[in-house]
């Protein structure tokens, strides 16, 4: 049995390698067919001595796995998404930011092509492929390990030495000559072609046979280590130990001494990226330094050390057929131009926001005009320019409608404000249905079962008029409606349930006050703790609260002022949900009031989102930069040395993991 075994991984090692050299080198060692026997060989001694068995063999690049649904997974680390610039201007202001923060005017930066496909995160143990999940929200995704096995380049077994647990991730796409020959073979079977490389791609993923995945040209270039445990000190550092341990790594990046050196790279591959053989919409730029990445951090989206430098985009002339309007969840009322379906980038474009009446007015835009259309951040079309040319004086022009196009109520708009708004806010559709829809989305109530379509539904049936109305709902209700089974209203009831264990700063969230984002309702929940100390609150008392301004202080204390809000809050706290701050979440004291830390280093007991946490609970404020108003530098490994220099010039102390769990201990100052 040894000798078999011996034998079975030979011919895995064997096929490991000349996987690698074949689709990521382009330098294949033996023939095609030479390949197929020994695959066929694995395949069969495989299915001979199944004990055998291994979740890497090269054999699964074949597929065969048959998932019918996807499971969401939580990312250790978050997939942020990148911010855009469009200048040089953009590009200096970013640098300005960094050096304000960092003080390192020699800063190294590395630049790399911007892939237009499909992100993907992968998690490595002991040099094999364990874990593959789709960016989703950036906060969870999908598991498509078994699909993304299939794909060639990237490697099930590592090569050399590599960390024993880690994360990469990269974009999955479709090269042009490839997408190419799938759409010839499906207009000679009478088919329609696909629209795009990366929509295709993405579509691909998601098809529940592994073994139809793995007949789609999929490939993946990898281009960021994610991992807790710091072994590289530079970003370029990571991309070459990448290589070696076999990763398919675009040769296309480029270390960047200077933002000259950085334009010089952007100017270049804005002429020659037409002649790569797949699509990028820019390039992104990352802060090669680990050290300095770690010390900016992130915004609630962004890196703070890295952005994306996207390329002018393409332009396209079309007809201006009509202009509706739609009604949002707020009452505001937006423009949508409806166009002569034309190809953008891949994509046939039917329609553009027109935002509001000022941008109308601004583009002085009549029916039938013929007007530019470009997508804007490569993804929203709008439309940036009017052919005055061709218009005739029997093109009308466009004047912002005075009723509510669902409830036919007068408008309304504010001197100060360029939005209009629909202020019917218990009977306008639009707004109900909008409202429930943000009650139950992910980063709100989060609950399952339930979608954007089924609360239509609901609301059409005379079922819903309100998100507390969704807890009274009965089986009884339910099993008339179409698409509606008894398995999937479990589901429903099962997940209303489970939002009851929601904390009271997302079902704040949730509640849809204007203005009130996720960090505004963290913030609020902090410093009063519950629903009742809120709603008693005056505009005075809340914007002593730390960035809380007038605008989020007005539509809170307007919301509350409504008896019908204040209702429907009854309803749901009668109901069971979390409308008052846990121990744990609040402020256990006041032992850090008015102290402020800037966190910097690695810690190896707790994440800094950890640290933070403790520091907000107990009190305190964290600030992402040191001032004069800096109190601590709560420091662990590899402190950044800007920071050490500032603290010094300061003189404010720096406190270790250790003191600081000291501080939390001792009596309230």
């Amino acid at each position: 049995m040894n000798s078999i075994l011996q034998k079975i991984e030979k011919l895995r090692d064997e096929l490991h390698s000349h996987n690698y050299n074949y689709y990521v080198l382009d330098k294949p060692l033996i023939s095609d067919y030479d390949f197929d026997i020994k695959l066929k060989e694995l395949i069969g001694l495989e299915n001979q001595y199944p004990q055998f068995s291994d979740i890497n063999s090269p054999s699964k690049r074949v597929g065969g796995a048959v998932i019918k649904t996807f499971n969401t997974t939580t990312h250790d680390f978050p997939m942020y998404s990148l911010d855009n610039s469009y200048s040089k201007n953009d590009l200096e202001d970013w640098n300005d930011r960094i050096f304000k923060n960092i003080g390192d005017a020699n800063l190294e930066f590395l630049c790399e092509l911007k892939f237009d496909g499909v992100s993907i995160n992968l998690t490595y143990e002991n040099g094999k492929l364990i874990k593959a999940v789709t960016r989703g929200d950036g906060i969870q995704g999908d598991d498509v390990t078994d699909n993304v096995k299939t794909i060639k380049t990237i490697p099930l077994k590592l090569k050399g030495s590599f960390p024993k647990k880690f994360q990469i991730r990269g974009e999955i796409i479709i090269e042009k000559k490839d997408f190419i020959k799938m759409n010839e073979i499906r207009l000679k079977n009478g088919l329609d072609p696909y629209m795009n490389p990366r929509n295709t791609a993405s579509g691909s993923l998601k098809l529940q046979d592994s073994s139809e995945v793995a007949k789609r040209p999929l490939k993946c270039f990898l281009y960021q280590i994610v991992t807790s445990e710091q072994s590289c000190k530079t970003q370029n550092d990571y991309l070459k130990n990448a290589l070696d341990w076999g990763f398919n790594i675009s040769k296309t990046y480029k270390l960047c001494n200077s933002l000259l050196d950085v334009m010089t790279y952007v100017n270049y591959w804005d002429t020659k990226r037409f002649d790569l053989n797949y699509e990028i919409d820019g390039v992104v730029i990352k802060v090669n330094n680990i050290n300095y990445q770690k010390e900016l951090g992130f915004t609630s989206k962004y890196p703070r050390w890295s952005i994306a430098y996207k390329y002018k985009t393409e332009q396209i002339a079309t007809k201006l057929i009509s202009v509706s309007y739609q009604v949002g969840r707020t009452g505001a009322v937006t423009p949508v131009a409806n166009l002569e379906p034309v190809l953008l980038g891949g994509t046939y474009i039917k329609r553009a926001s027109l935002h509001n009446e000022d941008q109308i007015n601004k583009l002085d835009l009549h029916i039938n005009d013929y007007v530019k259309v470009e997508k804007g951040g490569e993804i929203i079309p709008k439309i940036v320019g009017v052919d005055k040319s061709k218009r005739t004086s029997e093109f009308k022009k466009i004047k912002f409608i005075e009723n509510c196009p669902s409830c036919f109520k007068v408008l309304s708009r504010n001197e100060s404000e360029s939005q209009h708004y629909c202020l019917n806010y218990y009977e306008c559709s639009p707004q109900i249905t909008g409202r429930i829809q943000h009650f139950i989305s992910r980063k709100a109530m989060d609950i399952n079962g339930l979608g954007n379509e089924t609360i239509d539904l609901l609301h059409k049936s005379g079922l819903i008029s309100n998100y507390a109305d969704l807890y009274d709902l009965q089986m009884h209700d339910l099993l008339p409606l179409e698409r509606m089974a008894e398995k999937s209203i479990n589901n429903i009831f099962r997940g209303l349930e489970e939002s009851k264990k929601i904390p009271f700063e997302r079902v704040l969230f949730a509640l849809g006050i204007r203005y009130v984002g996720q960090t505004v309702a963290k913030k609020i929940a902090l410093a009063f703790k519950s629903i009742d100390n809120l709603m008693t609150r005056n505009f005075e008392n809340l914007i002593l609260i730390d960035e809380i301004g007038d605008r989020i202080s007005e539509s809170i204390v307007d919301f509350f002022s409504n008896d019908e809000n204040c209702k429907i809050i009854y309803r749901l706290k009668e109901l069971g949900l979390q409308f008052e701050l846990e121990e744990n979440n609040g402020p256990t004291n006041d032992v850090l009031k008015g102290n402020s830390f800037v966190i910097s280093g690695v810690f190896n007991e707790y994440s800094r989102d950890e640290l933070k946490d403790m520091i907000e609970i107990n009190g305190g404020k964290v600030s992402s930069s040191i001032t004069s108003k800096t109190n601590y530098l709560l420091g662990g490994n590899n402190i950044g040395p800007s920071k050490l220099l500032k603290v010094k010039k300061l003189e404010i102390p720096i406190i270790n993991k250790d003191d600081f769990l000291l501080m939390l201990k001792s009596k309230p100052l």
